[in-house]
């Protein structure tokens, strides 16, 4: 298994000033769905922070993983008897999914680009 990138999630229902404050680190608007928004470094692109809202449509994840088998992370942490608290789906905006629950209790979202 490969990890592409790993991204902290922050709950926020201020995306907007979220935004233009990280703005002042460096970080760029890669992706905005309304409920979801993604910035990242112009120099670093895999240096990602990321920030959801309350009309996230899952459970909140606290960090996502993007790896390269998302069929095969799940299959292996099933096996393992991990909770899977949000099942492995392809979402509509281009990504296939599911959400496990770490031995601290954090919700991961583990990812995979189609």
């Amino acid at each position: 298994m490969t990890i592409r990138r790993a991204v902290p999630n922050i709950r926020s229902e201020s995306l907007e000033e979220s935004r233009d404050f990280y703005g002042l680190l460096g970080f760029e608007e890669v992706m905005n769905l309304g409920w979801v928004m993604t910035l990242a470094s112009p120099s670093n692109p895999t240096a990602q922070v990321s920030f959801m809202t309350s009309e996230d449509p899952a459970e909140h994840a606290d960090i996502s993983v993007e790896v390269d088998d998302v069929d095969a992370v799940h299959a292996a942490l099933a096996a393992r008897g991990a909770q899977i608290v949000y099942s492995l789906r392809d979402e509509e905006w281009g990504v296939r999914r599911f959400f496990v629950r770490d031995p601290n209790g954090r919700v991961i979202n583990v990812v995979q680009h189609r």
